[in-house]
């Protein structure tokens, strides 16, 4: 398996998606509810091999991915090759930019010495969606990249 199992919720929310991933093997209700009782581990491996194929595409569309901790918060761009970053971290060890008051804070303070900002750029190491599921597996997670854009706009400007 390349990246994860999804969770149960997940299959529930994918499950005509999962039906239709079963009828291309030509495997219908009765036959998957015999594999699952007969054949448990050919069941897993279904289970795994739907699950990397939702990953993928997933990851394949990934754009944009934030990961927010109490002090720092780390914003991501990602083209086919290369991936862009940029780190804001509060000076003041008091915030909390996982509470609604530590983001007000960070809009007041964006663009002030209270917030050190960093920008970096990596080249993706072989695999773009493994290093894109590396940050999801470490707490980032998609996002529309709004926050990005506008910090990266004002930079440019």
């Amino acid at each position: 398996m390349k990246y994860s199992r999804l969770t149960k919720e997940q299959f529930e929310e994918l499950h005509p998606e999962f039906i239709n991933f079963l009828a291309t093997q030509s495997i219908d209700k009765s036959e998957w509810d015999k594999i699952k009782s007969e054949q448990p581990q050919i069941a897993e491996q279904e289970l795994d091999v739907f699950s990397d194929l939702i990953w993928e595409g997933v990851l394949t569309r990934a754009e944009y991915l934030e990961h927010f901790s109490k002090n720092y918060i780390f914003l991501f761009h990602c083209n086919e090759t290369v991936i862009h970053s940029i780190v804001l971290k509060s000076m003041d060890a008091e915030i909390d930019f996982l509470t609604q008051s530590g983001l007000e804070w960070l809009g007041d303070n964006l663009f002030t010495d209270n917030i050190e900002m960093k920008r970096g750029s990596k080249v993706f190491d072989a695999d773009r969606n493994v290093s894109i599921f590396e940050l999801i597996r470490q707490g980032a997670f998609l996002s529309d990249g709004q926050l990005y854009l506008q910090i990266v706009s004002v930079l440019e400007s």
